[in-house]
């Protein structure tokens, strides 16, 4: 069989690209490389709009449902926030906030989805960091403090997670079924 007679496809092709020199070592990409500013500080604000929110209708929908008193309310407020059950339901809320801010903030930036999420988390322990109040103010334990700020970068990344699996839900929902014409 003569080069003549094989079919186009088995002929090998010439590829002028081709120097013979090694190809360029990868180069690493850096931490902060495709990372955008604006929805990680959106990300932020809806963090913590969320986490306030969340608070309320939990405070308001469920534990000040019996009560009818509007006297001495910050102080029973006060009161529950420091209790055992205060410091679980205010950590599980923060947490689900941070998730919606790391959401949000993924899932505007379309690329790195769950790096987006976590640096909302960061952006959340910074935030919590300086509205802590300080000196003898401050009645939460220790544990509440560290287990919350321990929290906060996964729950951004999870939020990150989501949003990458939404981002895919909501692209293999959009693109069109292609049919083959090989049948």
């Amino acid at each position: 069989m003569s080069i003549a007679d094989a079919p186009a496809n088995l002929i090998m092709q010439y590829d002028p690209r081709q120097t013979g020199s090694p190809p360029k070592p990868i180069e690493p990409t850096g931490f902060f490389t495709g990372i955008q500013i604006r929805p990680i500080i959106m990300g932020a604000v809806v963090d913590m709009i969320a986490t306030f929110v969340l608070v309320a209708f939990y405070y308001r929908f469920y534990v000040a449902q019996g009560s009818g008193a509007t006297e001495g309310i910050e102080e029973e407020m006060a009161k529950y926030w420091i209790s055992g059950d205060g410091l679980i339901v205010s950590l599980l809320l923060g947490s689900l906030g941070t998730l919606i801010g790391g959401f949000y903030a993924a899932y505007k930036a379309g690329t790195l989805e769950m790096k987006h999420g976590a640096l909302v988390g960061v952006c959340s322990i910074i935030l919590g960091l300086l509205m802590q109040p300080s000196g003898s103010e401050n009645q939460a334990p220790e544990w509440f403090l560290a287990l919350s700020l321990a929290a906060a970068i996964p729950a951004g990344a999870l939020g990150g997670f989501f949003a990458e699996l939404f981002s895919g839900v909501s692209v293999k929902k959009s693109s069109p079924t292609r049919i083959s014409s090989d049948r």
